[in-house]
């Protein structure tokens, strides 16, 4: 019986755990393609109903378990939802279906490996965001980290050992940066009844820290989620794994790998540390706002379709980084309902360039052209998400844009007039792309281009419904994340 016996968060954990290691006991590629899908949707089903849950005066006990697991050490397998883990949780559920069924017509060597990899990572991302215990966080953390990195390495492109070399180095050094942060904060936590001290992410919250303490453990802490956001100027991984990942698990890295980072820090630092944050929060912001511009720049030279959207995910989580520290609420729910949007977007893009290069063997828009003459369904699809990329009124990503830029306004109007030069950057990149690849005239190569199938209509047809959907009627998702939000700007008296 649900709430009496198994809870909400159990079920998105131990699902697709469960579903993840028996698919490396299915030797058929088909099957274990089905399998892995099937998985993926009775997941996004567990999160549909669990969004049924919400009120946590009456449900409290379907959206969190807590389970004895190392009581003299002070943690317990402390695992729960609020809005924003609720929202993010979704996120990941509808993600992992649209990334099997954009790429079902792939074919991948010792599939059932790569599928029962593609399903633990699910599980470590659905991890981090439910854990209320910091050494549950950080296990989860790394649980998301390690299937990544071997589909990586094991099916990327040609340069992907020193792609996920380099990729493995960032995240193990700044794994160690927060475990090093979280020990000794343990170590200042106030104790409980079987240990001297507790790793409860409520006994975090609680405990007192000397404002010098705060500002170390702020830079520990800030620059090991910065690595996986990524923020400038700790980003250079991503542009090159992008390119060299698996499709699967580029979209995975981008769609919902990267909220990690955003999440740890609205859900870890802003409440743990508050006063090193007001310490160090215009440098966050000027940082990120370089990145921004940096990025956009560069996104505007590239001539492959991968490392432009690569670029363009910096630059988004570059906004999303200064709006969390302009510490107001319109600039976090902004951030919010952002989180959410960017994963379906840039998504979406994804599976449009997988298609493009899985019939044509080629990305770069040099040799591109004229796809729409040949392809008018795919266009139509691909022309949308890149309006929502751009934050078109209307669609998905405008009210999390207005909202950001509003609350960086509040905060310092001078960083929205530097910031706000990246919207026309987008602009000139996003309809660049669009016009080389899809209009104009067709050449030899994109002479071959058939139109979509079916399936992948639906997978494209599901984006942009949420597309549009989410940028009509966003008031769901600010009512599910408003009481974190509320809970965070308790803790800087606003």
């Amino acid at each position: 019986m649900l709430g009496k016996y198994i809870t909400f968060p159990e079920l998105l954990l131990w699902f697709p755990l469960v579903t993840g290691v028996l698919a490396f006991t299915i030797k058929d590629a088909k099957k274990v393609k089905a399998w892995a899908l099937f998985s993926s949707l009775m997941t996004l089903i567990i999160s549909i109903i669990s969004l049924c849950y919400t009120d946590g005066s009456k449900y409290l006990y379907y959206n969190n378990v807590s389970y004895k697991w190392m009581p003299y050490l002070g943690s317990s397998f402390s695992i729960g939802l609020d809005g924003m883990g609720r929202m993010l949780t979704f996120l990941t559920a509808l993600s992992f279906p649209l990334i099997l069924l954009g790429t079902y017509k792939r074919e991948y060597k010792n599939a059932n490996a790569f599928y029962g990899l593609m399903l633990l990572s699910q599980c470590g991302l659905m991890g981090v965001f439910v854990a209320m215990d910091a050494l549950v966080f950080y296990f989860f953390w790394e649980l998301a980290l390690i299937p990544v990195y071997f589909l990586c390495s094991r099916w990327g492109g040609e340069k992907r050992i020193p792609a996920t070399f380099k990729f493995f180095i960032y995240t193990f050094v700044s794994s160690l940066l927060m475990l090093v942060g979280i020990i000794y904060i343990y170590l200042q936590s106030p104790p409980t009844i079987t240990s001297d001290h507790s790793f409860a992410i409520q006994a975090f919250y609680k405990t007192a820290l000397l404002p010098k303490e705060q500002g170390w453990l702020f830079c520990l802490f800030f620059v090991a989620f910065a690595v996986k956001m990524p923020v400038f100027p700790f980003h250079t991984w991503q542009p090159d794994t992008y390119e060299q990942s698996p499709a699967p698990a580029t979209m995975v890295l981008s769609g919902i790998m990267v909220k990690m980072g955003v999440f740890a820090v609205i859900r870890w630092v802003l409440p743990v540390l508050p006063e090193g944050t007001l310490k160090f929060e215009n440098i966050v912001i000027v940082l990120s706002v370089a990145g921004m511009l940096y990025a956009s720049c560069i996104a505007i030279v590239q001539d492959d379709l991968k490392r432009i959207v690569a670029y363009s995910s910096i630059a988004h989580i570059g906004l999303m980084s200064a709006a969390i520290f302009a510490l107001n609420a319109t600039a976090l729910q902004g951030v919010m309902i952002q989180m959410l949007n960017h994963g379906i977007n840039i998504i979406g893009l994804w599976i449009v360039i997988d298609l493009i290069e899985k019939q044509l063997g080629i990305r770069k828009l040099s040799q591109l052209g004229g796809i729409a003459q040949k392809a008018p369904a795919l266009s139509i699809f691909f022309v949308i998400i890149v309006l929502a990329n751009m934050a078109l009124p209307l669609t998905n990503a405008f009210i999390g844009e207005f909202a950001m830029f509003a609350g960086l306004y509040q905060y310092n109007s001078w960083y929205v007039v530097f910031a706000s030069i990246s919207v026309i950057l987008v602009a000139v990149y996003s309809l660049n792309m669009v016009q080389k690849v899809f209009y104009g005239s067709t050449n030899s190569i994109t002479e071959l281009v058939q139109d979509i199938s079916i399936r992948e209509k639906v997978t494209l047809a599901v984006i942009v419904l949420f597309i549009f959907i989410l940028g009509i009627y966003p008031k769901p998702v600010f009512q599910l994340t408003e009481d974190t939000v509320s809970a965070i700007l308790t803790k800087f008296g606003k």
